[in-house]
């Protein structure tokens, strides 16, 4: 039996508050069991130097944790000074997330910087960001067509991520802490609806996994991000 009691295919309990962010041009505040991930996406009507008369856009993201996301306090980073590199490599990861289902020649030079803060954390933030750093992506596009700026938002699909793992030797779809902390083998799929695999991240805790477990992990991976697409069409449709 799992600590929360699920199903090894279950995902937790989900759902998706979009407009949380007043201000922002999208905006969407994801809850995944006890994590919560606030994402609000920032337009801006320029490119970075190495885009500029290029007439591509850009898309990416930032990633930070509130000193009491977790169990003890943790420093702001901006009191320390610099980033982690959990974060540079977590913000990268939903930066290329994102840009996988953007077609940024019809974007235009315009850049999109989808902040992603972590309010809770009980495992899987990163797909936490992600999931709902796609629905904050695609409310700021809307935005976008409506100030007629694009005619159309150029978005080539969905993308969502989760969590599986090995846990006791069995695959577990979507890994809380008390799961993460403990599995022998954990990874995050970032997937599109069509099927495309963006990025597959995998380690060993304890023990090395085979091959048809991780086609097992894949497996799990797909029916749950099979889930989210549904979900996010679900809020973006409402």
């Amino acid at each position: 039996m799992r600590p929360s009691g699920r199903a090894a295919d279950a995902l937790r309990e989900i759902s998706f508050t979009s407009g949380f962010a007043r201000h922002a041009e999208g905006s969407c505040l994801v809850r995944m069991g006890g994590t919560e991930v606030l994402c609000a996406a920032s337009v801006e009507g320029k490119v970075p130097p190495f885009l500029r008369n290029t007439g591509q856009g850009w898309v990416t993201a930032e990633y930070g944790m509130l000193p009491r996301a977790t169990h003890t306090r943790g420093d702001r980073e901006a009191a320390r000074g610099r980033q982690s590199g959990r974060t540079q490599e977590i913000q990268r990861l939903i930066g290329r997330a994102l840009r996988a289902v953007v077609d940024r020649p019809r974007l235009g030079e315009i850049t999109i910087t989808v902040d992603c803060d972590v309010l809770n954390a009980d495992g899987g933030t990163r797909c936490a960001a992600i999931t709902g750093g796609y629905v904050a992506l695609v409310l700021a596009l809307r935005h976008l067509e409506r100030m007629k700026v694009i005619p159309r938002a150029p978005l080539l699909g969905q993308v969502a991520a989760v969590s599986c793992g090995i846990v006791e030797g069995e695959a577990v779809l979507d890994l809380d802490y008390a799961e993460d902390s403990s599995a022998e083998a954990d990874a995050n799929f970032v997937l599109t609806d069509a099927g495309g695999i963006v990025e597959i991240q995998g380690t060993a805790e304890r023990k090395t996994f085979s091959e048809s477990q991780l086609l097992s992990l894949l497996s799990f991976a797909r029916s749950g991000c099979a889930r989210l697409f549904a979900l996010q069409k679900q809020v973006l449709e409402s």
